[in-house]
């Protein structure tokens, strides 16, 4: 399909990858491989996100957390994932969705513990008033002036 500026439809391949995550260096090391491509961006969306991501053998899709004003959908399109929340882990096969809403503080995120890469659609809101919230580990995202800053639990900026 040729893109023409500004028009309703892309090739998904085209957009660009990124690669790992914005954490502090300390917590990056599980979600290192794991590959983002923004859809909604690339598409001008602006009142939610739409990612297709990418997670190879190992990878993480994110630190476990959960978000105070944001609701979360995930829908699995190819391999297996493993969800982990408060309640214990759950297999996800393509075909099956997620999903986590706006302050429920249930803490989750996907682990691919197979041997292929799994690939799923990632939509969410875009509210600036979000805060995030990591309950394994010192960190929490708050929101701040200048978009969304990583603290430590007690506020402290990394």
């Amino acid at each position: 399909m040729a893109e023409k500026p500004g028009a309703p439809a892309l090739d998904p391949e085209e957009v660009a990858v990124r690669q790992g995550s914005s954490y502090p260096e300390a917590f990056r090391e599980p979600c290192r491989t794991r590959i983002k491509r923004a859809l909604g961006d690339a598409l001008g969306l602006s009142n939610f996100g739409v990612n297709l991501v990418t997670l190879p053998p190992g990878a993480w899709s994110a630190q476990r957390h959960w978000h105070s004003h944001e609701d979360e959908f995930v829908y699995l399109l190819d391999g297996a994932l493993t969800l982990i929340t408060d309640g214990g882990e759950q297999v996800l096969t393509a075909g099956q969705a997620a999903g986590f809403p706006a302050g429920k503080a249930d803490g989750h995120h996907l682990v691919n513990k197979g041997t292929v890469p799994a690939t799923y659609l990632e939509i969410g809101d875009r509210r600036r008033d979000d805060a995030v919230t990591y309950p394994d580990i010192d960190l929490h995202l708050d929101p701040a002036p200048e978009g969304r800053v990583f603290t430590n639990k007690k506020g402290e900026p990394y």
